[in-house]
């Protein structure tokens, strides 16, 4: 009761009852954010395979494994946000095609059964056949019942899973493209909220979820690098920081224009939006989204391109910058999200949102789905190893060092 006396104090001008506290929270911000990381992890590993990026090698089955860890998450705020979570199988049951949020469920299983796991497979199947041969107890029987018992370390074999490695990712393009485009085809799909109804939404959706995608690979390059007290190669970082800029340029264009289409348009609601964005959105949208996390890293890298700036000092603007992104792109949702909630359906008045500590829909909820998906990728990387003195052999790791 106290939080909604809260709420009633923060209401400007007039709204109607059912819209004093909104039926999407921090859950449903979560979800398109993890959703989006998936398909960005997974197009930067698409780099090496079919745009054959020589320079991103190093990231390339980490970018794997780091989508199959947001990937597994990515239903669970949903699931959480549903008053009955035990009845999400029944999409699959009695399918509605007609529904978007149901083909979720579809889209969700072919790129998880079909893609990813089939592509980490492939890719890891002769490496794992060595490791195994050298490993003792329950890992060595553990990546046998991963491999299916497959021993066949051929050139003719490993041949067949390089071709079948390019297949999937070029098969995985259109589908990651697909996971997340369609979370903005569902925003944009609603015709009665001005401030989700744009043709845009889904492009917006999809090349911000590209740049957070980059931005967090360029991240975990770094940490794990270190973290393993090895060297980190500056062409590869150089390479993600320039994606990664580009990117963010084509994610800022088309979010300007389609700012710029709806000031041109001037329909009824624009009153409204104009008193949001300048008052209860200002902070999110105007200085974190915004100017902390779109113009500051975008001048940062932008700099390291026009300027000779020493290695180690590129690198803390390298890891600064993809902070900020990510940042940025977390309010980008948030914004979206709560924001196209805040003001009536009459486009007179203005409600809030207080978000609550514990609970299913509170704010720890959130920050343990957020970092679920790390411990996962650490687990990963303990069954895939994604480094390459990983498979080394004794006298190969002596001649390296």
């Amino acid at each position: 009761m106290h939080e909604l006396y809260a709420i009633l104090r923060e209401i400007t001008g007039y709204i109607y009852p059912n819209e004093v506290e909104l039926h999407w929270g921090i859950l449903i911000v979560v979800y398109p954010y993890i959703t989006g990381l998936v398909a960005g992890a997974f197009i930067l590993a698409s780099l090496v395979k079919v745009f054959n990026v020589k320079e991103v090698q190093p990231t390339y089955r980490l970018s794997l494994l780091t989508a199959l860890a947001f990937l597994i998450v990515a239903p669970m705020p949903l699931l959480a946000h549903l008053g009955h979570p035990e009845r999400a199988y029944e999409i699959f049951l009695t399918p509605n095609r007609k529904s978007a949020m149901a083909m979720f469920g579809f889209v969700y299983a072919w790129y998880l059964m079909a893609v990813l796991l089939l592509e980490i497979w492939f890719d890891y199947r002769g490496d794992l056949i060595r490791l195994s041969q050298k490993e003792h107890g329950l890992k060595k029987w553990l990546h046998r019942i991963i491999l299916l018992f497959s021993t066949d370390t051929s050139e003719e074999s490993l041949k067949f899973d390089k071709k079948a490695v390019k297949f999937i990712t070029v098969l995985g393009i259109p589908s990651a493209f697909l996971l997340h485009g369609y979370v903005g085809f569902i925003f944009g799909s609603v015709k009665a909220n001005p401030w989700w109804s744009s043709v845009l939404m889904p492009i917006v959706f999809l090349f911000s979820a590209i740049v957070s995608g980059i931005a967090l690979l360029l991240l975990i390059y770094m940490v794990t690098t270190l973290m393993r007290w090895k060297p980190i190669d500056m062409k590869c970082l150089d390479k993600l920081a320039s994606f990664l800029f580009y990117m963010m340029i084509i994610d800022f264009s088309l979010e300007a224009l389609d700012f710029l289409h709806r000031i041109y348009e001037s329909e009824e609601s624009i009153k409204i939006l104009s008193q949001l964005v300048s008052s209860k959105l200002f902070v999110s949208l105007v200085v974190i989204q915004l100017l902390l996390g779109m113009i500051l890293p975008l001048v940062a890298l932008a700099a390291t391109k026009l300027f000779p700036i020493p290695d180690e000092l590129r690198r803390h603007i390298y890891f600064i910058s993809a902070l900020l992104v990510e940042v940025g792109i977390f309010t980008t949702r948030w914004n979206v999200v709560i924001g196209g909630q805040l003001f009536s359906k009459s486009f007179r008045g203005l409600t809030a949102y207080k978000m609550t500590l514990l609970g299913i829909e509170g704010l720890l909820m959130a920050i343990v789905l957020l970092l679920l998906p790390f411990l996962i990728l650490y687990l990963l990387t303990l069954i895939f190893p994604p480094w390459p003195e990983a498979y080394e052999t004794p006298a190969e790791a002596e001649a390296t060092t």
